[in-house]
Order: C-alpha cells, then sequence, then structure tokens
C-alpha cells in the first residue's frame, strides 16, 4: 500500500485518460465530459507527472496513447467499474434500479428485441440510466466481465466463467431462400439434411449466429460456402434474395428482414428444429445482481407481450 503521503491518480484524471482513449481526440473527449479543452489537457499531464511516464502521443494530425497508455487504460477501466460498482450499491440499498446501467446486446438480436425492451426499461424503471452498447458476441463478453458492461443480451450458453446466465427464450431457425428457389414451391417442415447440397452463406467471424448454423451444417455433413460472408444480417438477407445462396435466419428477425419489399421464401424445420436460446448475462460478484435477475423477469414478460415469434423460457 502506498503512503498517504505518494501522490496517487484521482478519479478525474483517470476519466480524462478513459476520454481520450474512446475519442482520441483532446476536444471530442472535453466535449464528452463537459470540462474545458484546458482542464482535459491538465489532468492527463497531472496523469503523466504521477506516473512518471507519458500516456498520451500528439501528432499534428490526431492523438494516440502510447503502450504505457493503453496499459494504464485497462486498469482505468477496472478502477472506475469499481467506483460504479460501489456508486451502484449504494444506489441498490437507497432506491433499486437507480443509477446506471450498461447492456451489451448482439448485432442480430439489438434489432429484433430492443423496440420491445426499451419503452419497458423507460416505463418500469424510470430512474435506472439505461445505456446500449451493441457488439458481436466476444467483445461484450470481455467487457461484461472487465467491467465495462454490466450486463449483456447474447446467445446461451457461453463459455464465460465468472458469470449468471439467466435464458429469456428459444427461437427456430428458418431457411431462407430466394424466391424461385426449387426449395420455396412447398409449405412443408424441412429436415435438417436438406441443408446437404445447398450454397449457405453465412455472417463473418464473431458473430455467434455464424458458428450457431456452421454446428446445424455440420450435424447432416453440409458445408457452408467459403467464399461469401456478410457482415450483418440485413445484408445477408440481400445476398439470399440475390441469389447468392440459402442461410439460417433467426425467426425473431423475421417480421424485419422480410418486411422490405425483400424476395425471400422462407420454409420450417421439422422437429426438432434448430434455434437458440438468448439470455441475459451478468457477473455473478456484482453487487446488483439481485436487480438484474429481476430485470430478466422483466425482459421475458416484455418480450411476450409484444408477441415475439419466439418460446419464453420459465
Amino acid at each position: 500500500m502506498f503512503p498517504i503521503s505518494e501522490p496517487t491518480p484521482t478519479l478525474a484524471q483517470l476519466r480524462a485518460l478513459l476520454a481520450v482513449a474512446e475519442h482520441l481526440h483532446f476536444r471530442e473527449a472535453a466535449t464528452a465530459l463537459k470540462i474545458s479543452q484546458p482542464t482535459l489537457s491538465g489532468n492527463i499531464a497531472a496523469l503523466e507527472e504521477v506516473l512518471d511516464t507519458q500516456l498520451v502521443e500528439r501528432t499534428t494530425r490526431k492523438v494516440l496513447l502510447t503502450p504505457a497508455g493503453e496499459r494504464v487504460t485497462e486498469h482505468a477501466w477496472r478502477i472506475m467499474a469499481s467506483v460504479e460498482d460501489l456508486m451502484g450499491e449504494v444506489a441498490r440499498n437507497r432506491d433499486p434500479f437507480s443509477g446506471p446501467a450498461h447492456l451489451g446486446v448482439i448485432p442480430t438480436v439489438a434489432p429484433y428485441v430492443l423496440p420491445a425492451l426499451l419503452p419497458m426499461f423507460a416505463r418500469r424503471f424510470p430512474h435506472l440510466k439505461l445505456t446500449v452498447h451493441e457488439a458481436k458476441t466476444e467483445t461484450i463478453l470481455e467487457e461484461v466481465r472487465e467491467g465495462r458492461l454490466d450486463m449483456v443480451l447474447l446467445a446461451l450458453p457461453t463459455d464465460a466463467t465468472g458469470l449468471v446466465e439467466e435464458p429469456l427464450y428459444h427461437e427456430d431457425f428458418l431457411l431462407a431462400l430466394p424466391e424461385h428457389h426449387p426449395l420455396a414451391a412447398s409449405d412443408e417442415p424441412i429436415g435438417r439434411a436438406t441443408l446437404k447440397g445447398l450454397d449457405i452463406v453465412l455472417l463473418n467471424q464473431g458473430h455467434c449466429l455464424r458458428e450457431q448454423a456452421i454446428d446445424v451444417c455440420r450435424e447432416v455433413g453440409a458445408r457452408a460456402t467459403a467464399t461469401t460472408y456478410a457482415t450483418s444480417l440485413p445484408t445477408l438477407v440481400q445476398l439470399v434474395a440475390g441469389g447468392l445462396g440459402v442461410t439460417l435466419l433467426p425467426e425473431s428477425a423475421v417480421p424485419v428482414e422480410t418486411g422490405k419489399r425483400v424476395r425471400l421464401a422462407l420454409r420450417r424445420f421439422a422437429d426438432p428444429a434448430p434455434g437458440r436460446v438468448i439470455g441475459l448475462a451478468y457477473r455473478a460478484s456484482s453487487a446488483r445482481a439481485a436487480e438484474y435477475a429481476q430485470l430478466a423477469k422483466a425482459v421475458r414478460t416484455a418480450v411476450r407481450q409484444r408477441k415475439l415469434p419466439v418460446r419464453i423460457v420459465a
């Protein structure tokens, strides 16, 4: 432990560094913190003096973090997360469901479920200051473990340790086909073996939906097309509609992605249909774990009331 007389970084200095790391621009960082640019620069300079090392490199064109700055930023995230946990615990004891809460959501869930959830959060938990971050599975898992996110909405199960996983709902995958594909002529459920011999297009690396689709293909000995990948689900749908192959589409995405005059056909799979479980995950060690468990119940209710084409997990 440092002596009391030893200078240590202040929270204001750490916030300044995190803002600069996020924006890589002093004026934008100062605006985000609602302080003047000279005050921001002074906090960065004071932090560098306390640590006796350069954290930020300013060029004529942009701002960069030094290697030391990147390492200090990682520590700063954890420190500020601990401070937020402290504030959250005090808020919980004083008034549950209040204060800041950061929710991470994967891209293949966010556009289809958030319209049902955000109004519910605003109505039922008006004192909860919810911020939503959309990113791929690997990113939001890392951020919830590091404390930058409080809870994440994603496909379960995960391989992450130290998290509580609350299953919310199960949804089926549908086979999405070009409008004039031979398989589009019938409405009868199809077997998974139908995937053999089809050109299956997938999302890029990092999307959990890609790995789930690969698992379904692997079960029946089908292979995905190796040359065509999409960066998002809407792009994937357009590729299929354009005749570049077929894909597996989560049923919750169907009302949005097929409601834009997209020339697409859909076939259901025979039971047991392939699908995925979407759930809420949060740190078991969080001071607000009990609140997040209650939020999971509220999410199930909101999804049920919105009548999304999914099956709620009790």
